[in-house]
């Protein structure tokens, strides 16, 4: 998967980093969501859920064509986050 990081359209959290965004995506439990409102869906603006390699969950928003992703926005994980992203790694455990 090959990152636009050209002028990113937010600041970055101190937190986290680049590479730490691009590992949430390689994350095999990420969970990637399709918008549910019009605004979004309009825009081609997707959602992902992962952590990176150390741990950290990240929140991101996205677009793609295909081949590169532009992320549009990036926070750690808020509680509810991780809950949900916990319990669907959970649930893929014990399929």
């Amino acid at each position: 998967m090959d990152f636009d990081w050209n002028n990113p359209p937010f600041s970055m959290d101190a937190s986290l980093t680049p590479k730490d965004v691009e590992e949430s995506f390689e994350d095999p439990f990420a969970v990637r969501l399709l918008p549910d409102s019009d605004r979004f869906a309009v825009q081609a603006r997707f959602f992902n859920l992962g952590a990176s390699a150390t741990g950290v969950g990240i929140f991101s928003v996205y677009r793609t064509n295909g081949k590169q992703v532009r992320v549009i926005f990036a926070r750690p994980f808020d509680p509810e986050e991780r809950f949900f992203y916990q319990k669907k790694v959970d649930q893929l455990l014990t399929a």
